[in-house]
């Protein structure tokens, strides 16, 4: 009676079958190179909402650089062309990455990406980046590279009649880490599947205009991407990392704040998640009727900050907005707490073994802050990121 040879032991990472005697760390960061490609280029036209991207099927996809290059027309006519503070970062409203039938993986707009890039990458400053921001000249804080152009400023009036270049980039981190390549993407099969999509914002979030004013803003969207080849070991087989998790941005909207003592719970707490950073923003109209602006990190604004869980564990809190400030400048060498409103409680910066958030053992956990009452409220909105890791088999939030 003819014998059948045993299957060889799989192991299933991100939704693919991969034998397990594939996965050998050492082995695939002696052999394997580093490819980066552009995989697509697409035409942007004013007004444009959406993009998707599919992803070619090789190797192991560590990121994407999303570069937007174009230009600005401004024509006031009898009217004026004004920019608001969702200009130019978040253009890009909405970027949204899924693999392998996990979806949400990666869901933010441009402007927490960029935010994330000063955040994660210690060598990665914009201080001495001069850019326009509500009319002043900010060198500090701006989120932006030398290599970058705005056209024209965030939060700007009255532009006057031109063309202006436009240059913009952002990157959308699959892995955590670019090193060993915790949270990269596994492509190599025909099962495969990832795609990028991005919603733009619509025109009257970037630009207002009044009487027969235009603006029109064209150019074209490259997105390249950094992959890792996938060698071939002495028995034959491929050889890959652990790429038993994903790694995961999540943007939530949360309105009502009021003055006085706010909470918001974090959305995507469970069991085989761990927090490696929550960030965002507030953003709040300076007066009825006016564009909403991001709200500083200043006393002036904010008072006592915090994060707690359970039922009063606070674990980290600030007392003084401006001194929660300075530590973030301090973290980041950037002042995004400045002129971008931008906080963050950041667990993976120095020691991420030593101080994740284990988001099934920490219950209830939520952001806790006071708005002062010299701060007037218009419709305000709290926009935060949270980052995780996660076991590839659950969902993100």
């Amino acid at each position: 009676m003819p014998t059948t040879q045993a299957a060889a032991p799989q192991r299933f990472m991100q939704g693919i079958a991969i034998p397990a005697t594939s996965v050998n760390p050492g082995e695939f960061f002696a052999r394997t190179r580093r490819h980066t490609i552009r995989e697509h280029r697409a035409s942007y036209n004013h007004g444009d909402t959406q993009m998707q991207f599919e992803l070619r099927k090789s190797d192991i996809l560590s990121g994407l650089h999303v570069r937007f290059s174009g230009t600005l027309q401004v024509d006031p006519g009898a009217g004026t062309v004004a920019t608001t503070r969702r200009w130019p970062y978040d253009l890009p409203k909405l970027v949204r990455y899924t693999a392998n039938g996990a979806a949400n993986i990666i869901s933010a707009s441009g402007a927490k990406l960029k935010l994330r890039d000063i955040m994660k990458k210690g060598d990665l400053t914009d201080r001495g980046v001069v850019q326009a921001i509500d009319g002043k000249d900010v060198a500090h804080g701006t989120l932006s590279q030398a290599s970058e152009s705005w056209g024209v400023g965030s939060g700007a009036a009255n532009i006057p009649a031109g063309t202006y270049d436009v240059e913009l980039s952002w990157y959308v981190p699959v892995a955590e880490d670019d090193v060993d390549l915790t949270g990269a993407s596994f492509l190599a099969t025909s099962s495969s599947s990832l795609t990028l999509d991005i919603g733009f914002a619509n025109p009257a979030d970037l630009f207002v205009t009044t009487g027969d004013a235009t603006v029109d803003l064209n150019g074209f969207v490259d997105v390249v991407s950094t992959k890792y080849s996938i060698p071939i070991g002495a028995d034959g087989q491929i050889v890959v990392p652990d790429l038993s998790v994903f790694h995961s941005l999540i943007e939530t909207r949360a309105t009502g704040q009021q003055n006085g003592q706010n909470e918001v719970i974090l959305i995507g707490q469970g069991a085989g998640k761990s927090l490696l950073r929550v960030y965002g923003q507030l953003w709040n109209a300076p007066a009825a009727g006016k564009a909403p602006v991001p709200v500083p990190v200043v006393d002036a604004n904010y008072g006592p900050m915090a994060w707690v869980y359970g039922g009063a564990e606070m674990p980290e809190q600030y007392p003084s907005a401006t001194g929660f400030r300075q530590a973030i400048e301090r973290r980041y060498n950037a002042d995004i707490a400045g002129p971008n409103g931008a906080w963050c409680f950041d667990f993976a910066d120095e020691n991420v073994f030593r101080d994740v958030v284990d988001l099934g053992t920490v219950n209830d956990m939520r952001l806790r802050f006071s708005l002062e009452n010299a701060l007037e409220l218009n419709q305000p909105a709290f926009e935060y990121v949270t980052e995780t890791i996660y076991l590839a088999g659950q969902a993100s939030a």
